[in-house]
């Protein structure tokens, strides 16, 4: 009896800790109804009757679950509970930390709680516990770990996540199959595909000891310098593949001895220009302290990287429409993927890291042609009202009527601008407006849209924040054409344009439309490339996703 007792103890500190299905975040609901009220106690099975005894409000997947299997044990056999702990332990792969899962423990427990004399309770307590274990990182693996609105308090993305299959997942368990399972749950999209890649890609640099830091340098290497660093660069690029097609070229430099180790010839210039424009850096192939900064950045940093971008990658690629409006904020770009299967992509101005451009799902409604702009009240008190304060001519020279709440014109000169009250600042629809010639709008609780704009040399920039947390969109006009075009929308962008008017049109149907932030996204050539992280979200969901479940 004690070695019993000291068993049923050892089970209880092992399993203290494991995950439960109310840890999961994103516990989903199946559909199923409460447990039904037993009639016939006695025709259960003692393992059955614990079940249903152990199960608890809010257990309702677990119900269907063991439903699912005629209320059979799942975890009887020791090579069905080794198969699952090995499963566990490659969810590192997918960037989650297969520890939170405890693995090990798993085997253990389940070692200790099938020696003589466990009663049916006991058995019954260790099912439930390792079934809640799988099914929080079968969750973890198809929504993520970690909760979107705890870490974003203004997260708009509903996550699109399809409920878990649960007798497929009962038919993997009894074949050993869980790899299959996870398989079935994870994102199917290829960006996510290539993340996966991109981190054993970059976990291997890890295992080869990673890559040498540069020294960093008051002056920046130009081509043709020579420098000491030149050789180090060299091999730093060589590591992660940047220099892999010039092998030729080093043979005949090798053979010819004519180029010093030390010279930033032609081929190193090169290869620093696709790690800038990997790395949305100016690609001017001057190794400056910002291109230094992104080469010194050691590989478990970049590890972090892809491993966040893999879990807003399961926030966000389930549920896609086949056709929809894509902003890409961090990467500062947008693709509109089209019903035809064709895809348009350009360049996008988003929100200064101080007026975040938000994350959010929305649906295209209506586009304004001709817009007038009023002054949101954030940029009117904190940008406006200081330059009229210091030069009522201002107002002129950008083309701004002042209005009462009411809409009433007012002679800006009656206006106490350092105490005005309720006033409105409205720019004329023009050449000169902010918001361009068209704007794209969508509902939403931030106030934001699609525009164009006046300023088009800043889509000529690598780093584009710079509005005050609206999107601005290069060619957005021929965006607008195809989104009449594609939903049946009777109306010709270009004319209605130059008629000059003001005018609201409504879209035959609307269109969806997410913001999304990703700091790491495969390029069309499928490599990834690394983004800034100009609002700085990663280290927060970093930190999330690292951080172990509560007991």
């Amino acid at each position: 009896m004690k070695r019993l007792a000291y068993g049923r103890w050892t089970v209880a500190l092992l399993l203290t800790g494991m995950l439960m299905a109310g840890q999961a975040w994103g516990q989903v609901d199946e559909g199923h109804s409460e447990p039904d009220a037993m009639t016939e106690v006695e025709a259960l099975s003692p393992f059955h009757l614990a079940i249903r005894q152990q199960l608890v409000a809010g257990d309702e997947t677990l119900h269907a679950f063991y439903a699912a299997r005629d209320w059979k044990p799942a975890w009887a056999d020791n090579l069905t509970v080794a198969a699952l702990a090995a499963a566990l332990r490659i969810l590192d792969a997918d960037g989650l930390n297969p520890e939170d899962y405890r693995p090990d423990a798993l085997v253990t427990a389940h070692r200790q709680v099938y020696a003589e004399g466990s009663t049916p309770a006991d058995l019954a307590r260790f099912d439930l516990q390792t079934s809640r274990v799988l099914l929080t990182a079968l969750r973890h693996l198809q929504r993520g770990k970690v909760d979107p609105y705890r870490i974003d308090p203004n997260w708009e993305v509903p996550i699109e996540a399809p409920p878990l299959d649960l007798a497929a997942i009962s038919r993997a368990v009894d074949a050993h199959r869980f790899e299959q399972a996870f398989a079935a749950v994870r994102p199917s999209a290829v960006p996510y595909e290539r993340l996966r890649a991109g981190l054993a890609y970059y976990r291997h640099i890890e295992r080869q000891g990673g890559w040498p830091m540069l020294p960093m340098q008051p002056q920046p290497l130009r081509p043709g310098d020579l420098h000491e660093d030149v050789p180090l660069l060299r091999e730093r690029l060589a590591i992660i593949g940047e220099l892999e097609v010039m092998v030729a070229d080093l043979f005949a430099r090798v053979e010819s001895r004519a180029t010093d180790p030390r010279r930033y010839d032609d081929s190193l210039v090169e290869a620093v220009k696709r790690f800038q424009q990997r790395h949305l850096l100016e690609v001017d192939g001057i190794v400056g302290p910002r291109t230094r900064e992104a080469l010194n950045l050691p590989v478990a940093a970049r590890i972090d990287q892809i491993r966040v971008n893999l879990e807003r990658a399961r926030w966000l690629l389930h549920g896609l429409p086949d056709s929809f409006v894509l902003v890409d904020i961090a990467g500062y770009r947008i693709s509109y993927f089209r019903p035809d299967g064709d895809v348009w992509r350009s360049r996008i101005v988003v929100g200064r890291p101080y007026r975040r451009t938000p994350s959010l799902r929305s649906r295209i409604t209506h586009l304004t042609l001709n817009p007038t702009w009023t002054v949101p009240p954030t940029i009117l008190r904190e940008d406006v009202l200081p330059k009229v304060r210091r030069n009522l001519g201002y107002l002129r020279q950008q083309d701004f009527m002042v209005l009462s709440p009411s809409g009433q014109r007012l002679d800006p000169r009656e206006v106490n601008w350092w105490q005005p009250g309720n006033v409105m600042i409205r720019q004329r629809a023009g050449p000169q407006n902010a918001l361009g010639r068209v704007v794209l709008r969508f509902p939403n609780d931030h106030l934001v849209y699609l525009h164009d704009t006046p300023a088009q040399g800043l889509f000529a920039r690598e780093q584009r924040a710079f509005s005050s947390g609206c999107i601005r969109v290069q060619g957005v006009l021929e965006l607008a054409q195809y989104l009449f075009d594609d939903t049946g929308t009777p109306a010709h962008v270009a004319t209605l344009v130059s008629e000059g008017k003001t005018r609201n049109i409504s879209l035959e149907r609307t269109v969806p439309v997410i913001l999304h932030y990703w700091t790491v996204h495969p390029g069309e050539d499928g490599r990834l490339v690394f983004r800034p992280d100009i609002y700085q979200r990663d280290a927060a969901l970093r930190d999330a996703l690292d951080r172990p479940p509560a007991p």
